[in-house]
C-alpha cells in the first residue's frame, strides 16, 4: 500500500461530517473518492433501489489552516516543549479550540518522529495495529509514515497490520493529522515522519507490555507522542448516565467525574487510573492509549533519572446536560513534559 487518502475534506466545520459519512462505507458496494467529491452507492437499502449520493465539497485547505492558526493563537503557551500530548478527536467545531491548548505546547524544532496512538472505534482487536500506508494525505500536505519504525514494531511480534479499510474508517488518528501538519508547518514535510498506532481493547497487563515497548521511543529526544482521546460520553445514546446527585446540574457531575480521572493521569498513576475506570466505567474512549502512555512513562521513570510532569490545560463539553434526555461528549487537552537528568 503506497498511500492512504485519509483526509479528503478541506473545511474544518465539515470535517467531522466527512468522518461520519466514511463510516457508512461499511455498507456500500462501490465508492469513489477524490479531493473534492465523495460518492457512494449503497446496496443495503430496504427498497432494493440503487441510490446515488454525491457531496461536492470545496477545496478550502487555506481556510482550515487559518482556523487552526486562530485556535492556536488563543491558546496559552507555558508548558512547552511537549514530550507527549493528550487531545480530543471529535469534529473541530466541537473540540478544535480545546485541542489547540495541547498542540500549542509542541516545539517542532528537533522533532523527527510523531507517534499517534488512537483507540479503535469500529474494528475490534485486543492488541495494537500499525498502518501499512507509506503516506497519509491531509488537506494541508501529505505526512510520511515511518516504515522503518513500523518494521521494528512488527518484529516484536506484538503488533498487527491494519487493513486499508480499517485504516481509512478510523477517525481517532485521522482527526489529529491536520493539527500535526499545522504545528509542523515550519519544517519541511520530508524532515519528519508519523507512526500511526491503532490501540485495541487492552487489559492492564497488555497496556503495561506496550508501555514497556514504547518507553524506549519516549526516551528519544527526537520523538513526540500524540494520544487521541475524548473523555466522558454521557447520555442514553452512549448507554452511560452516571450522575452524582450532590451536584445541581448533570454537566457539573460529568466534569467532576472526568476531573477525577484527569487528576490520576496528572499523578502519572496507571494503576489508579485503571481502578478509577473499573469503579466508574467512565466512557473515555482513549482510555487504553492513555494507559499505554502512563505505563511507558512509568517504565521511563524506572529506567532513567528524569524530571516529568503531566498537566491538563483545558477542558470542554460539547453541550451542557441538564436532563436525562440530553447528551454530551467531554474533551480535555493535556501535556507531558520530560527532561532527562
Amino acid at each position: 500500500m503506497e498511500s492512504v487518502n485519509l483526509l479528503v475534506v478541506h473545511d474544518a466545520d465539515i470535517l467531522y461530517l466527512y468522518v461520519i459519512v466514511r463510516r457508512i462505507v461499511a455498507i456500500v458496494s462501490k465508492f469513489d473518492i477524490d479531493d473534492s467529491t465523495f460518492l457512494f452507492y449503497p446496496d443495503a437499502i430496504a427498497t432494493d433501489t440503487l441510490m446515488w449520493i454525491k457531496f461536492k465539497l470545496p477545496n478550502t485547505s487555506s481556510e482550515l489552516s487559518k482556523q487552526l492558526k486562530g485556535w492556536l493563537s488563543k491558546a496559552a503557551n507555558g508548558n512547552a516543549p511537549a514530550k507527549a500530548i493528550i487531545a480530543p478527536h471529535a469534529g473541530y467545531a466541537y473540540c478544535g479550540a480545546c485541542a489547540a491548548y495541547a498542540y500549542k505546547q509542541i516545539d517542532p524544532t528537533g522533532i523527527k518522529r510523531i507517534f499517534v496512538l488512537g483507540p479503535s472505534h469500529h474494528h475490534y482487536l485486543t492488541n495494537c495495529a500499525i498502518s501499512m500506508a507509506t503516506q497519509c494525505d491531509t488537506p494541508l500536505y501529505p505526512l510520511r509514515v515511518d516504515t522503518k519504525i513500523n518494521n521494528e514494531l512488527l518484529k516484536t511480534g506484538k503488533f498487527d497490520k491494519m487493513s486499508e479499510r480499517v485504516d481509512e474508517d478510523e477517525h481517532s488518528i485521522e482527526m489529529h493529522l491536520p493539527y500535526i501538519a499545522q504545528v509542523m508547518s515550519s519544517r519541511s514535510p520530508d524532515s519528519f515522519t508519523i507512526v500511526p498506532i491503532l490501540v485495541g481493547a487492552l487489559g492492564f497487563k497488555d497496556e503495561q507490555m506496550y508501555g514497556q515497548i514504547f518507553s524506549q521511543y519516549l526516551l528519544d529526544p527526537e520523538n513526540l507522542f500524540v494520544i487521541s482521546s475524548d473523555f466522558c460520553h454521557w447520555g442514553k445514546r452512549f448507554r452511560y448516565t452516571y450522575y452524582e446527585k450532590s451536584f445541581k446540574h448533570i454537566f457539573s457531575s460529568i466534569e467532576a467525574l472526568d476531573r477525577k480521572g484527569m487528576d490520576l493521569i496528572e499523578q502519572l498513576d496507571p494503576t489508579g487510573f485503571h481502578e478509577y475506570l473499573k469503579q466508574y466505567q467512565n466512557t473515555i474512549c482513549g482510555r487504553h492509549p492513555i494507559g499505554v502512555l502512563l505505563h511507558a512513562i512509568d517504565a521511563v521513570r524506572r529506567k532513567q533519572s528524569s524530571n516529568m510532569k503531566m498537566k491538563f490545560l483545558n477542558y470542554a463539553q460539547s453541550s451542557q446536560c441538564l436532563t436525562a434526555n440530553d447528551s454530551s461528549v467531554s474533551y480535555a487537552a493535556g501535556v507531558f513534559n520530560l527532561s532527562i537528568c
